[in-house]
């Protein structure tokens, strides 16, 4: 039987988030046929169709590529925030940028930004749910 003492104290939001392997970053599933990278599982590569995968880290820096300012969404999400796509040494993420005001003159394509985590709240027992975006790089 488990108890409280042996959950993590610390989960992560997604499974490709790494967080209890040295500095938080992401991983991807990389087709051993081509190299296109995926966050879900897959039971075949949709480019190649190539079914053998290795889990490969993603770089924690990278350049906003497109992003949007959300001003409307579900009942419960603070609005307005930033949704990007940051490519980061080639692969392309889908996160929110953080840490900065969510206005056009503070975001733009080009953007350094490095990868982050925050606190998405902690549960009855103390276990602490993490979620990742991207901040202005430093």
């Amino acid at each position: 039987m488990s108890t409280s003492a042996d959950a993590p104290s610390r989960i992560p939001h997604v499974d490709y988030l790494v967080l209890d392997d040295g500095e938080p970053h992401l991983v991807a599933h990389e087709c051993a046929s081509c190299g296109a990278r995926f966050f879900d599982r897959r039971n075949a590569c949709a480019a190649c169709f190539g079914t053998e995968f290795t889990t490969v880290p993603i770089a924690t820096r990278g350049t906003v590529q497109a992003f949007t300012i959300v001003a409307f969404a579900a009942p419960g999400i603070p609005v307005p925030f930033v949704a990007a796509v940051v490519d980061c040494d080639g692969t392309s993420v889908k996160g929110n940028i953080i840490n900065v005001d969510p206005d056009p003159a503070n975001v733009a394509t080009g953007m350094s930004v490095q990868l982050a985590t925050y606190s998405l709240g902690t549960d009855d027992n103390g276990v602490e749910a993490v979620g990742y975006g991207f901040e202005p790089a430093t």
